[in-house]
């Protein structure tokens, strides 16, 4: 079988470290930021997440690909992460369901992947260390040329990647004679928000991530919605202006993840880099409005100044996560909007906060009573 006669290969990290592995298929090399996730399921959908898009993604989970890959559990068109890292890689599968393996799939995306890497101190190395730039790769000859091309490779603070993802042209989602009418900005926006949006009675205009608010207000929707999407939030500055021009005219709004992000830059409020951020599927939240604790998805590398969101005065924290104390929701004190850090429509995941969608929709309708 092909697992028996596999190429060597290596994960080079940015400041020198070497860890060992073997080749999944495709050979050749494969750079970004290498990052973590903690999720036992879900690897096609983490794939598949456009707020990945440049990661090299490291699972935690002892075993990938045990459930084989499925067409329909994906959240994008196309593989967004760079590059995948796991231990023990599962070339055969065990499932009904599965429409081949996952090897196949990684085939058919073109993924570079390397196993038989001990997975549990890379976790830990870049716990201590922080996420940084890497490179895997079966050329473990030359290292000292590798070195050279990652130092190239640019950090991801500052990097603007949502233009890399987004769509280049507005789309319709769901049925043209539902109740509400949504714009969603897509910079980054993953399937399953749309399914939960249109299934609560919603018809979404999807824009490019560059759309001014003059464009997405055209057709006269009754809520916007800033999607997820990678990169650094702060270069965004057509976002930031568009929930800004949105904010003044005092318009339902939510955002998730990035657009979490762009909802307080355009309150004045700064971001920053995390040391690791936040990604997996079991990450505790405390809703402050009800009291009552969350567990959630995740998947951010920067988040919002918790001191900055606290003195502003037309802003509310809602949700805290309870691992660091970062700021996981906002909402405004004087505008129909509100925001979370993570991921609600988690596909898989938990669904604990999936309330969020009825609260959006809320929103809109009690503006559609009163306005």
């Amino acid at each position: 079988m092909k697992y028996q006669s596999r190429k060597k290969a290596i994960l080079l990290l940015a400041d020198g470290t070497i860890f060992h592995g073997k080749a999944v298929g495709k050979e050749g090399s494969a750079f970004g930021e290498v990052c973590f996730n903690t999720g036992m399921t879900g690897y096609q959908e983490i794939f598949t997440d456009p707020s990945y898009y440049g990661q090299l993604m490291v699972a935690t989970n002892a075993h990938i690909g045990n459930y084989g890959a499925n067409n329909q559990e994906i959240e994008s068109d196309s593989v967004k992460i760079s590059g995948l890292i796991v231990k023990n890689f599962s070339y055969e599968y065990s499932r009904d369901l599965a429409d081949g393996s996952l090897q196949e799939f990684l085939e058919k995306h073109n993924l570079l992947t390397i196993s038989d890497v001990d997975t549990r101190a890379l976790v830990s190395y870049i716990r201590d260390n922080g996420a940084m730039n890497a490179v895997i790769t079966t050329d473990v000859k030359d290292v000292d040329r590798l070195k050279k091309e990652l130092a190239a490779v640019p950090n991801m603070n500052g990097l603007e990647l949502a233009s890399k993802v987004s769509t280049s042209e507005p789309y319709f989602v769901g049925d043209p004679n539902a109740t509400y009418k949504i714009s969603a900005l897509d910079i980054g926006i993953k399937k399953n928000i749309l399914r939960n949006i249109t299934e609560r009675d919603a018809y979404v205009k999807v824009f490019p991530y560059n759309a001014t608010f003059e464009e997405m207000s055209e057709w006269k929707p009754d809520g916007y919605f800033l999607s997820n999407g990678p990169g650094d939030p702060e270069p965004l500055t057509q976002a930031i202006a568009t929930a800004k021009d949105i904010l003044d005219n005092d318009l339902p709004l939510f955002g998730i993840c990035l657009g979490h992000q762009v909802i307080a830059l355009a309150n004045g409020i700064s971001t920053y880099k995390m040391h690791n951020g936040h990604r997996g599927i079991n990450h505790p939240v405390k809703n402050l409005i009800t009291g009552k604790g969350e567990i959630t998805s995740q998947n951010h590398g920067f988040a919002i100044h918790r001191e900055e969101t606290e003195k502003h005065p037309e802003v509310e924290i809602t949700h805290v996560h309870l691992n660091d104390h970062t700021v996981a929701g906002i909402k405004m004190k004087n505008k129909n909007c509100f925001s979370v850090q993570y991921h609600p429509e988690a596909s898989p995941g938990p669904n604990d906060s999936i309330y969020l969608f009825d609260q959006f929709i809320e929103n809109i309708e009690k503006t559609k009573i009163t306005g």
